[in-house]
């Protein structure tokens, strides 16, 4: 006699993929957010939250392997400003948004800002295929189990893609809810940079 399997266990990896793809695909779902405590994955509209100095959240615990297989630590970037983006390469906003990105970065590195990509719900192969595509040189965390997304829970990315600005004591300055562009990303990070 085979074990009976309660369809609530069948049901929830599948609910939760919906709902990460609905993110991606822009549907209508619906999610309060950091405020109201309700941390699905919503719509990608590229709406912009800053973050003044009193309210920001830390999450410098992040760690994981990069898609190269070296260790990461997100504390060793602190005195950083750092940008976080959430991606895959499934995710055809990602792709759009990927040269942004890099420009972004390739601007503002010498000037004390450091970028880290976190590949989400991907394949390792893919992520990279990804990377060598969009010619990005800035490293990305291997999430192939959501592990890494869910130690930003007090500020939720939310949706793939979405986009963090990290202050330089760890904490988020601004978050992105979708695809970013450069005349929408570089302003936050350039203000960030600007804080004493």
């Amino acid at each position: 006699m085979s074990p009976r399997i309660s369809p609530f266990r069948v049901a929830a990896p599948a609910v939760a993929l919906c709902g990460l793809l609905a993110g991606c695909a822009g549907t209508n779902a619906a999610g309060s957010g950091p405020d109201g405590g309700d941390n699905r994955f919503i719509s990608g509209d590229g709406n912009i939250t800053e973050y003044g100095p009193a309210g920001r959240k830390s999450v410098q615990d992040v760690a994981g392997e990069r898609l190269d297989g070296k260790a990461f630590k997100l504390s060793e970037l602190k005195g950083q400003v750092v940008v976080v983006n959430f991606w895959a390469s499934w995710c055809a906003p990602c792709r759009g948004e990927a040269p942004s990105l890099e420009q972004v970065y390739t601007e503002n590195k010498g000037k004390g800002v450091d970028f880290i990509g976190v590949n989400f719900k991907d394949s390792k192969a893919n992520g990279q295929a990804f990377e060598r595509k969009f010619k990005v040189t800035y490293p990305s965390l291997f999430d192939a189990d959501g592990q890494v997304t869910l130690a930003f829970r007090e500020v939720p990315p939310s949706a793939i893609p979405s986009t963090l600005v990290l202050d330089r004591q760890g904490r988020i300055a601004a978050r992105i809810i979708g695809a970013t562009t450069y005349s929408k990303l570089n302003p936050l990070v350039a203000k960030v940079v600007q804080e004493k």
